[in-house]
Formats: C-alpha cells, sequence, structure tokens
C-alpha cells in the first residue's frame, strides 16, 4: 500500500511538473514567437522568388517548409526546453507576474512582422540616461540575445544555401558552405553585439527604470540564467540547429 501511495505522489508531481512546463512555454511567449518566425520565414522565401529558378526556388520553400513546420518547431523547443530546465516555477512565476507579462509583449511587438519590415533600415535612436544606460549593459551581458539573433538569422540564410547545394551538388563543396556559414555567422555575432545595448533599449523602451532593474535581476539570477540557458538551447532545436 505505501508503494502505491508513493507511486500515486509521483504520477501527481510529474503530472505538475509537465503543467507547469507547458504553462512556462505559453507565458514566456513560444508561440507567439514561433509564429512570428512563420511571418519572417514566408517573406524570406518571397524575397528569393524572382532571384532564382524555378526549381531552385520550390526547393528552397519546401525545405524551409519542412523544417521549420510550425507543430515540428514547437514540439522540439518545448521538449529541450523540457529537459533543460529541471525546475520551471521561478521562471514561471516571473513570466506571468505582470512585469513578466510586459517584457514578453515588448519582445514580441518587437518580432513581428510589420515592426521588422518598419526598421529594416535601423532603430530609431533612444536616448537615455547613464543610469538606465548601465542597467541595459548588464542586461545584455545576462541574455543570450546575441546568441539567439544569430541563431535566427542563420537559420533563415542557411535554408537557402542547403537548398542550392541540393539541386547544385558541388556547387559549394569541400567545406565551402560550411566556411561561409561560419564567416556569416560571425559577422552576425559582431553586427548583433554592436548594436545591442541600442536594440534593447529600443525594445524595453516602456519599462520604467525600477522595472528594468527588476528584470536585470532576475536575468542575472541562478534561475534566471537556468532559464535563458535553457531557452537558447530550447531554440536551436526549435530551428534544427545541428552541430551545436
Amino acid at each position: 500500500m505505501r508503494a502505491v501511495f508513493a507511486f500515486v505522489l509521483l504520477l501527481c508531481s510529474l503530472t505538475s511538473l509537465a503543467d507547469e512546463q507547458a504553462r512556462l512555454y505559453q507565458a514566456g511567449g513560444w508561440p507567439a514567437q514561433r509564429e512570428n518566425f512563420s511571418a519572417a520565414l514566408a517573406a524570406a522565401q518571397l524575397r528569393y522568388r524572382d532571384s532564382l529558378p524555378p526549381g531552385v526556388y520550390q526547393a528552397l520553400v519546401d525545405n524551409s517548409n519542412r523544417r521549420f513546420a510550425p507543430q515540428a518547431m514547437d514540439q522540439r523547443a518545448q521538449a529541450t526546453l523540457r529537459a533543460q530546465l529541471a525546475d520551471p516555477q521561478p521562471a514561471l512565476q516571473f513570466f506571468e507576474s505582470p512585469l513578466g507579462r510586459k517584457i514578453i509583449a515588448a519582445e514580441t511587438l518587437a518580432t513581428r512582422r510589420d515592426q521588422l519590415a518598419a526598421h529594416a533600415n535601423g532603430l530609431p535612436r533612444s536616448e537615455a540616461s547613464a543610469t538606465r544606460r548601465l542597467l541595459i549593459r548588464h542586461l545584455a551581458q545576462a541574455l543570450p540575445a546575441q546568441e539567439a539573433g544569430t541563431e535566427v538569422s542563420m537559420a533563415l540564410a542557411g535554408v537557402a544555401a542547403d537548398s542550392l547545394s541540393q539541386m547544385l551538388p558541388g556547387l559549394l563543396g569541400g567545406g565551402q558552405t560550411e566556411a561561409l556559414m561560419q564567416g556569416q555567422r560571425e559577422q552576425l555575432m559582431t553586427q548583433i553585439g554592436n548594436n545591442l545595448d541600442d536594440t534593447l533599449l529600443y525594445v524595453y523602451r516602456e519599462l520604467s527604470d525600477p522595472e528594468l532593474e527588476e528584470f536585470v535581476s532576475f536575468a542575472q539570477s541562478p534561475a534566471g540564467q537556468a532559464y535563458y540557458q535553457a531557452a537558447l538551447a530550447a531554440l536551436r532545436s526549435g530551428l534544427a540547429v545541428s552541430g551545436r
């Protein structure tokens, strides 16, 4: 009887943990961000339509739609987040708070297709006090925003290279594709890093200084770092990034 009781308690705790993981996935804005990514993918596909032969273009569309199928992306990302983050409760509590919801709303707005198009030539300059800029610098150091931005950009760019290699074998052989992509990755990391503070200033412009300070405290905390490292791994899984 004791063994049965213990087994029931274990099942209940596992069910509760699964529920918290599912809530965190929603509260963290993952479904909305995946929808924004799908919109960006559709826009990227259209940009190639008039510059590629029909067969190559169709291969690009087929490859990208298969790799970035929404349900598969969600499943991969959720599975990795669940595996990497043992205790979702601290992050869940933060992102379900009024401040957490405000942060997620700001991040989701920033990656919407219309916002990306509006700021394709650069973001408006944000005026900020020395104190606010210091808070943003601490936030930039705590968040994996540079890595995440690079992964998303590289995933979109990589589809074209994969499709060309598939349609024209040997075009970029001998490791040329990997070398080109690695060079582009390094350039993107540098570019994003150089503009990161100004980007975060704009994205979180609606947060007050005390709210921004609270966000920094969470991001720097052990619980915050555990979440963001798991989130980066989940992002890479969702994007089907291999070898990283």
